[in-house]
Parts: structure tokens; C-alpha cells; sequence
């Protein structure tokens, strides 16, 4: 791993965009929370969002999704461009635990960040570590700490953008199991909106647009009770995310 990383400091440039990278927000849903995947950079002393580099034939939906897959494991999962960081300077500093690094290395560049949010669902999340990234974890969204560069502000800007989506996209299957109950796909909305929704009025919402629906299932939580089961009306769905709703929470 030590070779791969010095070729990819040395050559790297050949074969990515050397001003260019990509940040991706990678939200996870479990407990009632709603987390953020966090990365350790090698020889940085620091956490932050984990990225990569653009290939210079690759369109920036295949390099997102390769990053997203080099991460986490996942193929197909909800992702989406939501802005272009730039105003700080993005670069590697002495300072920042690097000096080995050449002064006129391509990684010493600005490098614009152009930031992506996934939504996955936590359990089928397999991280792997690389040349780049020594640890990662799962970080609540409401205590994250401070992280380099400018993903605090990355972070800030994607929940804002997921909360806005949620009136007009069913987020929702990517976090959640295959089959949920109707408390849990509305207690997932609470948390990411931060507010409390009406108990009678939001289920019927969902069934009114045909989201969701019955799958004549129960789950066996204790001697008297036995919640149904719901899940996502795949085709629906499909056809809200390519046209839009309103979600009138």
C-alpha cells in the first residue's frame, strides 16, 4: 500500500484531474439516528468526509459511484450532486503533517471539491480502508467535530439539501430495511427534519401517493402487539424520484 501511494503522489496527475475531487456525504440511518460516515486521513492527525480524484475519462457520475463503491462496498445506492466547494484554499500544507510531500506536487494545488450525498442503509455498509484513509466511523450528525478542510461546512450544506429533497423526493428506501413499520419510516423523517410529524396525517400522505403499501405481514414484538409491515412501492418511487412530489409535512 506504501508503493501505491507514493505512484499515485508521483503520477497521479496522469491519470485525474489535478484541481478536481470529489467529497462525498455518505449518510447511514440506525438507532433513530441519523449518522455520517467520517474518515481518518493517513499522516493528516485528522477526520474528515471521505473522496477521491476524477479520472480523466471518466464522467463525474462514474468517478462518484466508483468512490462511493471503493468506500463502502455498495453499488446502486442514492447519490447526488449537490454543490462545488472552492473559496478556501484545499491544499496539503507542511503544517498539516506532510512535509515529506514535494513542494511542486499536483496535491499541493487548489483543488476544488465538488460535494455528493448518498444515502445508504447502515448494515449492508462494508468499509474498507486504502492508501489514503487509515480508519473510519460512524458519527452522529448532531455531534459532529471539527474536521479538515472545509467539511464542516460540506456536511452543513448537504443535510440542508437532503431536508429540502425530502418534500419533493421519497427518500427513505436507501435508509431504511426492506420492510418497516409505519412509526419507523415516520420516526426516519422526524430525525432528519429535526421536528416532530403528525401521527395520523403523515402515514396517509405516503399511502395517498402510493409509496408505500401493505405487506400483509406483521412483525411479532410481544403477546399483544404485532405491527403490520409496509414497504416501498418500487415502481412509485422510481417514478417520484424521476419527476418530483409534494410532500406536504
Amino acid at each position: 500500500m506504501e508503493e501505491e501511494l507514493a505512484d499515485f503522489i508521483r503520477n497521479g496527475h496522469k491519470r485525474y484531474f489535478q484541481n478536481l475531487s470529489i467529497d462525498c456525504v455518505i449518510f447511514g440511518y440506525h438507532d433513530k439516528e441519523l449518522k455520517i460516515l467520517l474518515a481518518k486521513w493517513k499522516q493528516l492527525d485528522g477526520w474528515g468526509v471521505p473522496g477521491g480524484f476524477i479520472g480523466l475519462e471518466e464522467s463525474l457520475a462514474t468517478a462518484a459511484n466508483r468512490i462511493l463503491k471503493e468506500k463502502t462496498s455498495l453499488d446502486n445506492v442514492y447519490l447526488e450532486q449537490f454543490k462545488t466547494f472552492g473559496e478556501s484554499e484545499f491544499r496539503l500544507k507542511e503544517k498539516e503533517g506532510m512535509p515529506w510531500l514535494p513542494k511542486d506536487n499536483w496535491l499541493r494545488k487548489r483543488t476544488f471539491g465538488i460535494g455528493y450525498y448518498a444515502l445508504v442503509e447502515f448494515s449492508k455498509v462494508a468499509i474498507k480502508t486504502d492508501i489514503f484513509y487509515e480508519d473510519y466511523r460512524w458519527q452522529d450528525v448532531d455531534s459532529v467535530p471539527e474536521l479538515l478542510f472545509d467539511h464542516n461546512e460540506m456536511i452543513e450544506e448537504a443535510l440542508r439539501y437532503l431536508r429540502l429533497n425530502l418534500y419533493h423526493k421519497p427518500i427513505g428506501y436507501e435508509l431504511l430495511e426492506h420492510k418497516f413499520t409505519l412509526p419507523e419510516i415516520q420516526s426516519l423523517y422526524e430525525t432528519i427534519l429535526g421536528k416532530k410529524l403528525d401521527r395520523r396525517n403523515f402515514p396517509k400522505k405516503l399511502m395517498n401517493l402510493s409509496l408505500i403499501k401493505d405487506t400483509s405481514e406483521v412483525r411479532k414484538i410481544g403477546q399483544h402487539r404485532s405491527p403490520k409491515l409496509y414497504e416501498f412501492n418500487k415502481e412509485k418511487y422510481d417514478q417520484a424520484l424521476q419527476d418530483g412530489i409534494i410532500l406536504a409535512l
